[in-house]
């Protein structure tokens, strides 16, 4: 039998069955205790606990459509000093990255982490690697909408491998302090940073041009030139312009040029200014090499159980 992939998880948890047992945890004792061992049919992995100890086991049936099947063959994939029991109830033990941070937080060197969460539900997840993840955009405000929508994606999309945000901040007030000037025009309202000098924002059409920096993308230019007629002095703050990286880990950006949908090329992926949880979502699934989400199937509703 295989040895898991890092990051591996069951999906869903039932997948997982905890187990305390009578036998010590050895390789020995646990083959006596499960082969020929009924499993429920959904069972992949089993957490076996015997006192402080915890080993996790793969097993394979030989009938996976009847309810019951007896256990055909296992491999001992984490022995007790190799396996750590985790108990939080802050975690949803369905997301991957909630898992790799209980994990990572726990600060022990292990191959299985094997974690209680919310609900007393309980999951494991294989050597923890979680995947970074680059996240461009404006500031302020802070944190930035599309970070924040993000941390919401990554909080529950069960498919999502483990996911570490990084922030990268195109900062206005940088930018403004690099590029001194007395009068600056800045999209919108909606920043809510202050700057040295005069600032107008070119959301609210100001009714006359005036001798400013604009600190604005390209489709503010185009917005600039419709209203006035005119290209001003500019400085570009394009999370999308800044967004490849040399160490080609992956990107999540946003363009105003995108008005809807996604864009991915390259390790980057680009969603509209004002993109919705769907959009990130699909931007996430596609920098991790995951399709977009399915629609749950529609099946029959489940006979009654009474008899």
């Amino acid at each position: 039998m295989p040895e898991p992939a890092p990051n591996t998880i069951t999906r869903p948890y039932r997948g997982l069955s905890v187990q305390d047992v009578e036998v010590p945890l050895t390789d020995e004792g646990i083959r006596g205790l499960l082969l020929g061992r009924e499993v429920y049919r959904r069972t992949e992995l089993l957490a076996l606990r015997h006192g402080a100890g915890t080993a996790l086991v793969a097993v394979r049936a030989a009938d996976r459509e009847a309810l019951f099947g007896p256990v055909t063959d296992l491999r001992v994939l984490a022995r007790p000093d190799r396996t750590v029991w985790i108990e939080d109830s802050d975690i949803d033990v369905g997301i991957a990255t909630a898992l790799a941070g209980a994990a990572l937080a726990s600060g022990r060197d292990a191959d299985a982490y094997v974690v209680q969460g919310r609900y007393e539900h309980v999951n494991v997840i294989w050597r923890p690697q979680p995947i970074r993840i680059h996240v461009t955009e404006v500031v302020p405000p802070h944190p930035p909408k599309l970070f924040a929508m993000a941390a919401q994606v990554v909080a529950f999309d069960e498919d999502l491998p483990p996911i570490e945000l990084v922030l990268d901040t195109v900062d206005i007030r940088a930018l403004a302090a690099a590029n001194p000037a007395k009068h600056y025009l800045l999209p919108c309202r909606g920043s809510g940073v202050d700057l040295p000098g005069e600032v107008s924002f070119l959301d609210t059409r100001p009714g006359t041009e005036q001798d400013w920096l604009l600190i604005g993308c390209e489709r503010s230019r185009q917005f600039h030139e419709h209203f006035y007629g005119s290209d001003p002095r500019q400085v570009d703050l394009c999370p999308r312009a800044r967004a490849t990286r040399d160490d080609g880990e992956p990107v999540l950006a946003k363009c105003c040029l995108l008005e809807r949908g996604l864009a991915v090329q390259d390790g980057v992926a680009v969603v509209p200014w004002g993109s919705n949880l769907d959009e990130i979502r699909a931007g996430l699934r596609a920098l991790c090499g995951l399709p977009g989400p399915r629609s749950p199937e529609l099946v029959p509703a489940p006979a009654s159980a009474t008899r």
